[in-house]
């Protein structure tokens, strides 16, 4: 769990928080408009999701120690190529990188690590893991702000990419040992625990529920990048200063670290899908506070509903699919969704971007953004929780006709 909660934390330089300090000095650095970058933010995260169901099907394959390691590598590679980037096509090609395998990837595998690994209590867990995940995130955006004024952006990027190599890669090898998701053969390993449904892939991806969750954290994920991404300039629009809104990062992480918690242990209590469904009105609340927000305490309180539905949706989700199908193809059920979660976050902030430039002010795009979260909440309340898989079904799927996999 420690192992796992560092390398969740050390995917702060992939997360759109840590990116989000360096955006203004890349613009006045590389001569180009805010919504260029926006673009090639899109774009880089739209690709960089591509590769993410490979990532979760090379975990079950090869492991989450060999997987970390080379997810780790690459990681800290593509952040070398953002501190050397020259133009849009440098940068565009960085953000493929660090998206996939810093956002996606690393995430991925450090809650994945622990789903399979524990067996009683996994909600709590899992909500323990974010909470202290999310803190090392959080530190990334106020920690990067000063050492950039100290030694600028591109050797702040080179920092970044030293930190996870010297951390992560022994991590991977000697923090991780005896963490396998599934055995030879596709039979569940040790850490799956004997009272998981098993489910087969085909079955899964019929559901709607798996649908529903997965489309939920897409709109969690898309909703959150898109402000936190435009956050200097979305609360200097209600009257903060740039060092107000950057600090409005604290109320948002203390509050998810709570949120996470909560959240993650009421999934070892309650439906995952009504729990899902209140992060998701959270996040409708938490924007409709947004054009009342001013200095003081209308920042707190946005914060403080911001932080809280992103950490509580991303703590269901984890919880959720290895409640309801299983932890024998989690790393592939897990790739699927993060690559779902990567593209929406691609939209996000150039969606918000472009709102701005039509209407002259932030405030449309934050409200058609609440409408979005009202709607993936009424979606997943009324998902219907998939049928029991017998635990004879054949884990590729083709079970006789007639059989749950063929449902």
């Amino acid at each position: 769990m420690a192992a796992s909660a560092l390398v969740l934390a050390l995917s702060g330089p992939g997360q759109t928080a840590g990116i989000s300090v360096f955006v203004d000095h890349v613009i006045a650095d590389l001569g180009t408009s805010r919504s260029a970058v926006s673009l090639a933010y899109m774009v880089g995260t739209l690709s960089g999701a591509l590769a993410l169901p490979w990532i979760g099907r090379a975990v079950d394959r090869f492991g989450v120690r060999r997987v970390l390691a080379l997810v780790a590598l690459g990681f800290g590679g593509f952040l070398v190529l953002l501190a050397c980037a020259q133009g849009l096509v440098g940068l565009t090609a960085g953000f493929v990188g660090v998206r996939a395998l810093g956002q996606g990837g690393m995430s991925m595998i450090a809650t994945t690590a622990v789903a399979v690994a524990v067996t009683r209590g996994r909600g709590t867990l899992l909500g323990l893991v974010s909470s202290l995940g999310a803190a090392g995130i959080s530190l990334f955006p106020l920690v990067a702000e000063r050492v950039i004024a100290v030694l600028g952006w591109r050797h702040t990027f080179a920092a970044e990419a030293v930190l996870i190599w010297v951390v992560v890669l022994p991590l991977a090898w000697w923090g991780l040992r005896g963490v396998r998701v599934s055995e030879p053969g596709g039979k569940a390993a040790s850490g799956s625990g004997a009272g998981d449904p098993v489910w087969p892939l085909r079955a899964v991806v019929r559901t709607s529920m798996f649908w529903a969750m997965a489309g939920s954290i897409a709109c969690s994920g898309l909703v959150a990048t898109a402000v936190f991404f435009h956050q200097i300039s979305v609360l200097g629009e209600q009257g903060l200063s740039p060092t107000e809104a950057a600090a409005n990062f604290l109320p948002q992480t203390v509050a998810g670290l709570g949120a996470a918690l909560l959240f993650g242990s009421a999934a070892d209590r309650f439906s995952p899908k009504v729990l899902m469904c209140a992060a998701m009105g959270l996040h409708a609340l938490a924007l409709l506070l947004l054009p009342l927000v001013e200095p003081g305490i209308g920042a707190l309180l946005y914060g403080t509903a911001l932080g809280s539905a992103a950490s509580g949706a991303r703590a269901v989700e984890s919880a959720a699919l290895p409640f309801y199908f299983g932890t024998a193809h989690l790393g592939t059920l897990r790739g699927l969704t993060q690559s779902v979660v990567v593209a929406s976050t691609a939209v996000g902030p150039i969606l918000l971007s472009l709102a701005h430039g039509w209407a002259g002010s932030y405030r449309p795009g934050v409200l058609g953004l609440a409408a979005l979260c009202a709607l993936a909440a009424a979606v997943v309340c009324l998902a219907r929780p998939p049928a029991e898989v017998p635990e004879a079904a054949n884990l590729s799927g083709h079970g006789p006709p007639g059989s749950s996999a063929d449902v």
